[in-house]
């Protein structure tokens, strides 16, 4: 989820034809989908531990996630034909329930940027321990210092969209090589099956909500498109929904690709100080430069996932504390930028959060997962409530039933995750921050345009 502000480099303008627009989509569709491609790194792993470890299951469990993200992807679509300025599922709630509803979007979104910064991060440091064994007894230290340097480096403003799209790129394309590779060099010995007397039909079904992780990024091409200023409203569409089928075919292609490998090959879970996507990448390329270069640029593309939302977070802070001129609803020292309009205050608060949910997971990814699925959900949620509701407005009774019919899903998915327990506190936080932003909302005297704060946390 980028943020570039006012300190992006200027690419070139797209009014012409060709090669310039090429570039500017470029840029624009590969370091949005950071993000999600990101989430392949841990998804097919967290699928796997909820199976516990029945290998088996593991291709139906990971095409019914990326299934559900075809659908929630659908709902972005229709996001962006509506709001092609930006502002996403808190726009849409705030156009059809009322600002009120504008929060609880706003609370989500406050909370996945900071699991996605500790995820992403936890993640990053798995694959370099994967890579280097010996640091595994520093995964703390080492997690912390990565944060750390990557909060430091928004420091200089937000000119990595390019370079966000360049580690993108250069994962999927190394990716794509390692699954060439289809001759096991080292194959695993994982048994097909852990426990052939449960149903498998409800192990799918119980499972496949903890890989819902893989979904969150899909709503940052509609707001990110907010940063399209020198675009009109027909080409953010275009830019949006460009960006949101490449993520389809994407991370659905490596989702899908990288789990019968690991099926094929009986890559099972890991060992203590390795990941399921670096023993599978080991077993297919060998010990060589190849396995080298996939951990590398799986760890690079993790902090930029990290570093966009070191930017979209403290960019949607910064809005929400306003301006001089139209005071907001959070303290302006909130929104006190230097000089490469970096808001340094926000960004502290976001490395301190980051901080306290790494420290508390022992740097281990794989205990935020489902912490992280569950804040985004209820984002999606209220957007496709949303688009139902216009849907319905509209006359459009089969949209409204996709729609509709889309939410269901999202909500079970929501409701199995809660019910693991301890994901809950995404919940309770996501409502907290909700209320409380609404408490001051109404405590400023009600200002208008709320619902547009997430268009306007890609632009200030």
């Amino acid at each position: 989820m980028v943020s570039p502000t006012a300190s992006t480099p200027a690419l070139p303008a797209p009014s012409g034809r060709g090669p310039r627009r090429s570039v500017l989509f470029f840029a624009f569709a590969f370091a949005v989908i950071a993000d999600p491609v990101s989430s392949v790194a841990y998804a097919i792993e967290a699928a796997l531990h909820a199976l516990h470890g029945d290998l088996a299951l593991l291709l139906p469990t990971m095409g019914l996630v990326v299934g559900l993200v075809v659908v929630v992807t659908a709902n972005y679509w229709q996001l962006v034909r509506r709001f092609p300025k930006g502002g996403g599922a808190a726009a849409a709630a705030g156009r059809a329930f009322g600002p009120r509803w504008t929060f609880l979007p706003i609370g989500a979104l406050v909370v996945d940027f900071v699991l996605t910064i500790g995820i992403s991060i936890s993640a990053a440091t798995s694959a370099v321990i994967a890579l280097v064994p010996g640091l595994a007894s520093i995964r703390i230290p080492l997690a912390l210092v990565l944060l750390v340097v990557v909060a430091a480096l928004t420091w200089f403003g937000h000119g990595g969209r390019l370079l966000f799209a360049a580690m993108t790129v250069a994962f999927v394309l190394v990716a794509v090589v390692v699954l060439g590779f289809t001759a096991p060099h080292a194959a695993g010995t994982a048994p097909a099956h852990t426990d052939p007397g449960r149903s498998a039909a409800l192990a799918v079904v119980l499972a496949f909500p903890v890989a819902m992780a893989l979904a969150t990024g899909v709503e940052a091409p509609s707001t990110a498109i907010a940063q399209l200023g020198q675009l009109d409203d027909t080409h953010r569409r275009r830019f949006g929904r460009g960006t949101l089928a490449l993520l389809l075919v994407i991370v659905g292609g490596l989702t899908l690709a990288l789990t019968a490998l690991a099926v094929k090959l009986h890559i099972g879970l890991p060992g203590a100080d390795s990941t399921q996507i670096a023993d599978i990448a080991h077993a297919a390329a060998g010990p060589g430069w190849l396995y080298g270069a996939f951990q590398l640029t799986s760890s690079l593309l993790l902090l930029a996932a990290a570093s966009s939302s070191f930017q979209a977070g403290p960019g949607l802070l910064k809005a929400l504390a306003g301006t001089a001129k139209n005071p907001g609803v959070l303290p302006a020292v909130l929104g006190q930028t230097n000089r490469h309009h970096t808001p340094y205050w926000s960004v502290v608060v976001y490395l301190a959060a980051a901080a306290v949910i790494i420290v508390a997971a022992a740097g281990q990814e794989q205990e935020l997962v489902l912490f992280y699925a569950v804040s985004v959900f209820v984002s999606f949620l209220v957007g496709l409530l949303a688009m139902t509701h216009f849907a319905r407005s509209e006359r459009k009774p089969l949209v409204a039933a996709v729609n509709a019919l889309a939410a269901v899903a999202v909500a079970f998915t929501l409701v199995v995750n809660l019910l693991r327990g301890w994901p809950v506190l995404s919940l309770v936080a996501t409502l907290l921050i909700g209320a409380g932003l609404y408490i001051r909302w109404v405590g400023a005297g009600s200002p208008s345009g709320i619902e547009d704060v997430g268009r306007r946390a890609e632009t200030v």
